[in-house]
């Protein structure tokens, strides 16, 4: 038998400098759990394109006097001009609309109704973004509460959570909005209106969320890493701080993103009510029902109930969106 050729250790193995210099170019690193949610994000398109919606909404809220500057008139000034006297519906094809009036003019009093559209937006973000961060800032602070501590103070929040979740909250909305004057609180007009609502929504909502976080905290509080933060004597404060907050914010978050469509709806429900934000303000809900009214014009009904419709989808999909991507495992 031939003895095998010696065959030396450049040629089979790979040089140790080159092998560092290599690790140096491409070093790897490690993805926080931000990054990896962001990745899973940003794979999903049509979560993307429900977030961009939203970001467009938002815009249109923030700059709506200079849009409507350049592309609308007043959202309360009257064009009886536009209106025929006979039948007191807009002149003209469509409902009126022109380069001048792109969604076209409300019957009877002429108002432009992309004005009133983007005016709109406003009223409703507003009072559904306050409203859910009232909600989840009580709900979480009681659910945290609730399912760290336990025994008597989790039985006295839980039956609370209990009362709310049995109340009739449209009857308690409707009555109370109803009967608040329009001068209370130091406040009046939309002010007034506008907190009420938010106090109404929020308020009476927060034991959805408390009941997701309390869940959540009384698997949390059972894990290793509690247990190790209590055996290096952290008290209560800062292991709810430190250690549960922090696991706490993927499902806050996914919440809030599918409670605020939910708010938009609502606040519409109560302005379609009359017990709203009063007209002549204009409010999605209230537009629509006015339109009731002029069921022979559908277009007045149509934009209202058009932006309402797409505001809901695009939350709710990006609501979907954030949940998958902030915990796969509820696939």
């Amino acid at each position: 038998m031939t003895a095998p050729l010696d065959v030396p250790g450049s040629a089979t193995e790979a040089d140790p400098e080159a092998v560092l210099a290599g690790a140096d170019r491409k070093a790897i690193q490690g993805r926080s759990l931000g990054q990896i949610a962001w990745m899973r994000l940003k794979r999903d398109k049509i979560a993307l394109a429900g977030a961009g919606v939203i970001v467009f909404l938002v815009l249109v809220a923030l700059f709506a006097p200079l849009i409507v500057k350049f592309l609308g008139h007043p959202p309360l000034e009257f064009h009886r001009e536009k209106i025929d006297q006979s039948t007191l519906t807009p002149t003209g094809a469509f409902g009126g609309m022109s380069w001048d009036y792109l969604f076209g003019v409300e019957p009877l009093w002429g108002r432009d109704i992309f004005s009133r559209i983007v005016y709109g937006a406003r009223i409703s973000l507003l009072i559904a973004f306050l409203a859910t961060l009232l909600s989840v800032v009580i709900g979480t602070v009681l659910g945290v509460v609730a399912g760290y501590f336990g025994g008597w103070v989790d039985t006295v929040i839980s039956r609370a959570m209990d009362v709310f979740l049995a109340f009739p909250l449209l009857v308690f909305a409707i009555a109370l909005a109803g009967v608040v004057p329009d001068q209370a609180f130091g406040m009046s007009g939309d002010t007034l209106r506008v907190s009420l609502l938010v106090f109404i929504i929020g308020f009476f909502s927060w034991p959805y969320i408390g009941r997701i976080v309390r869940g959540q905290t009384l698997s949390l509080r059972e894990r290793e890493f509690i247990d190790a933060a209590r055996s290096l004597g952290a008290r209560g404060p800062y292991i709810i701080f430190r250690e549960l907050l922090p696991n706490l914010i993927a499902p806050i978050l996914i919440y809030a993103t599918l409670v605020i469509p939910t708010n938009i709806l609502f606040e519409a429900a109560l302005s379609f009510l009359g017990v709203g934000v009063r007209p002549p303000t204009p409010t999605w809900g209230g537009m629509l029902a006015e339109a009731a009214r002029f069921y022979t014009v559908p277009h007045f009904a149509i934009f209202p109930g058009l932006a309402i419709f797409v505001t809901v989808l695009a939350f709710n999909l990006f609501g979907d969106g954030l949940r998958d991507a902030l915990d796969p495992r509820g696939r």
